[in-house]
């Protein structure tokens, strides 16, 4: 998918509280904790977005996975992102040829709101260029079409959130999280967003339905831990939709995130091979 078309660019674009043992012994205030998590989950949810920006940054690791003409692929990227500034930095690994004879260089993604930035795009593209993509004009916002999930914009898909339960406490690499599983809608995420706005909206717009199921889990902050969201959207003029899931891991929050953008001369205005 990180190598799918984007017409103005002119060429293809590629998360349980922590349980609180009771010093005095109390055996009720574990169920007392379970409820009050549980109580409201649609509104925890919505106010996931706003928990990872009071963390100020993590690292993130990425993965997107489609199956279409019978072939699953998977994507892979790794980086960090400054929930603050809104910017992040992924180093993206495209799946090898079916043949397994020929493998792509990592493509650098600069995340920013509204923009995506490529670097070792290739297809004409000169090594030491950018390719800058406005993502409000992808029809799926850039949900997809870079091979990952802007982890802020999956955290803000969760403010359209419309249907919710509490799964349950379980652990996540070594942290203790609570699990939950929903739907949201992405007209709604996107009236609400704060830092992708345009994003959200073209994505409910161009995916095959609005509605985006997902599984979440939060850590005893409140924070994402995981999020897993699956998406579906037409594959151009080919009869059907593929399906996509994207997952988001973060960890390692407060971090350093320094992600500069590039200045304009870095970036390619040429026109960009096809394939």
């Amino acid at each position: 998918m990180a190598e799918r078309q984007q017409k103005q660019a002119g060429g293809s674009v590629v998360v349980a509280a922590v349980l609180m043992a009771c010093a005095g012994g109390c055996s009720g205030t574990g169920a007392a904790l379970d409820d009050a998590r549980s109580a409201d989950p649609v509104g925890t949810l919505r106010r996931a977005a706003d928990t990872l920006v009071d963390a100020g940054s993590s690292k993130a690791r990425t993965s997107m996975e489609m199956a279409t003409g019978g072939t699953r692929v998977t994507i892979r990227g790794e980086g960090v992102y400054d929930y603050r500034e809104r910017l992040g930095r992924l180093r993206v690994l495209l799946p090898q040829e079916p043949a397994g004879t020929s493998e792509h260089r990592p493509i650098t993604e600069l995340l920013a709101p509204g923009a995506l930035f490529m670097k070792n795009r290739g297809a004409g593209v000169p090594a030491d260029k950018w390719v800058r993509v406005d993502t409000t004009a992808l029809s799926d916002g850039n949900l997809v079409t870079g091979g990952a999930t802007d982890p802020l914009a999956a955290a803000e898909v969760l403010r359209g959130t419309r249907t919710a339960t509490y799964v349950g406490a379980t652990e996540l690499a070594g942290t203790e999280v609570r699990h939950y599983r929903g739907t949201a809608d992405l007209a709604a995420a996107a009236r609400s967003a704060e830092a992708n706005k345009g994003v959200l909206a073209a994505a409910a717009k161009g995916f095959a339905t609005a509605a985006v199921p997902f599984d979440v889990y939060l850590d005893d902050q409140g924070r994402i831990r995981k999020i897993r969201h699956r998406f579906s959207f037409v594959n151009g003029g080919q009869p059907g939709t593929v399906a996509v899931a994207s997952t988001t891991l973060l960890y390692d929050f407060g971090v350093p995130a320094d992600v500069r953008l590039p200045a304009a001369r870095d970036i390619y205005a040429g026109k960009i091979a096809e394939g």
